[in-house]
């Protein structure tokens, strides 16, 4: 970490909207400790993604956590008996949503930045395109950040925490565009929820449409590799 150099905790997918994060909160001049969980969801794909993203981008440092969510189940992320929808986006709260997931994440966060000394945690929720989750709304993070404010030892003693959560109310083209103008190589990175061992994306869950309609909305090539030939 350079000297003056303000640390900051960013939680890392490894998918488009938390690498264009991480750029950002570089950008500004952030010592930027990625966290990743590996919570077991369906595939590996996106924690492998997420250490290539964490070193492209300059990170100070990258955990991997592992909290195995699975033996909750709920979710068609962490339970392979629930098949991830593949219709198209509809309204409501899918079946991908993960239970108290954002909740979980960021109060791993919470912890490494007390440990760290930071006052400010990044995270990529989005309140526009996005799947209906109730875990990435406004009112959640002023919420979480409340929380934070009132739950740590370094809050109550002076150092106030701030949760940033700079894409949510950008459309997904428009957080394509400011990642493209901070240097993201979104090829590097997975956001499907059923990637392949190789990190190819299936082309038809609600994750990969968003995705794909993101970049042709940006007027801009799609850098995602695909399991078929034209993503479906």
């Amino acid at each position: 970490m350079k000297p003056g150099m303000k640390p900051a905790v960013v939680l890392l997918s490894g998918g488009l909207d938390s690498a264009t994060v991480l750029a950002l909160a570089r950008e500004q001049g952030y010592a930027c400790h990625c966290l990743s969980l590996d919570y077991g969801q369906r595939h590996g794909a996106e924690l492998q993604a997420a250490a290539r993203v964490a070193q492209a981008l300059g990170a100070a440092a990258h955990r991997v956590l592992k909290l195995d969510l699975g033996q909750l189940g709920g979710s068609a992320l962490t339970d392979s008996s629930i098949a991830v929808p593949t219709g198209g986006v509809q309204p409501g709260i899918p079946v991908t949503y993960v239970p108290a997931r954002n909740t979980i994440m960021l109060s791993l966060a919470l912890a490494w930045a007390e440990v760290l000394g930071a006052q400010d945690i990044f995270v990529g929720v989005n309140a526009v395109d996005y799947s209906g989750y109730p875990d990435c709304r406004p009112e959640f993070v002023r919420a979480f950040e409340a929380l934070a404010n009132l739950a740590t030892k370094a809050a109550v003693e002076g150092s106030p925490l701030c949760i940033h959560a700079p894409l949510i109310e950008l459309s997904k083209a428009q957080i394509v565009a400011l990642g493209r103008r901070l240097g993201v190589d979104y090829g590097l990175t997975v956001s499907c929820y059923q990637a392949d061992a190789d990190g190819r994306a299936c082309g038809v869950c609600d994750s990969c449409r968003l995705r794909r309609e993101g970049f042709a909305s940006a007027g801009c090539g799609d850098p995602t590799r695909y399991q078929a030939a034209d993503g479906n």
